[in-house]
């Protein structure tokens, strides 16, 4: 293991091999995290959503269906070809190929997912992208964050240390935290601009 970013060779490698390097679309471990990725958002719909480093599109699929709009994007030209492939019948969806955080979207958004992602990032890089993330980030808007759990020669931290990251980042209020030894997903949001934190789903209601 080093202390930098995992290089763009490591990736175009994997998608030469396969279409779909980690079977996103085949283990049932993969739908069982996805349904609690869902399941974890605490908004019925989104207006605007963000999904870097997307892979072949499989959380894109799911998540376009709480989504008005959904931008996704990943650095491997191969793997964005297959994620317009999945989505392409929902119009809704646009997929681009981009490196973040070097690379950003313009505009705002009311929902990021950061799935299996920021492993693979050196620690500067990661402040540079969750300080976008958090930037991009209308008030109250959701930031999901799933990432494994287990030791890997190419990631520089688990989802445990990625969960320390996210709670040294500024701007942030921890909603939900959900642990498992393969996998930590994180809910957090934006605070308001008066500092305070966003109602919750019961609020929001009139539950509580």
């Amino acid at each position: 293991m080093t202390d930098q970013s995992t290089p763009a060779s490591y990736f175009d490698a994997l998608y030469d091999r396969a279409e779909d390097p980690w079977h996103l679309a085949e283990r049932p471990y993969e739908r069982r995290k996805y349904d609690l990725t869902l399941a974890a958002l605490p908004q019925e719909r989104y207006r605007r959503a963000f999904e870097p480093a997307c892979s072949v599109g499989e959380l894109t699929h799911r998540l376009a269906a709480r989504c008005d709009a959904l931008l996704a994007c990943d650095r491997v030209a191969p793997a964005v070809a297959t994620a317009r492939r999945r989505t392409a019948g929902q119009p809704h969806v646009e997929v681009r190929q981009l490196t973040v955080p070097a690379q950003w979207p313009d505009g705002t958004f009311d929902l990021v997912v950061l799935s299996e992602l920021l492993y693979y990032l050196d620690a500067a890089t990661v402040r540079t992208l969750l300080e976008r993330t958090v930037e991009a980030l209308e008030p109250g808007g959701t930031l999901v964050t799933v990432h494994w759990n287990h030791p890997v020669p190419e990631h520089l931290a688990t989802g445990t240390g990625i969960a320390r990251s996210l709670a040294a980042t500024p701007g942030l209020h921890l909603l939900a935290d959900h642990r498992e030894d393969d996998f930590v997903l994180q809910v957090h949001q934006r605070l308001l601009p008066d500092g305070s934190r966003p109602a919750t789903p019961a609020e929001r209601e009139g539950l509580v």
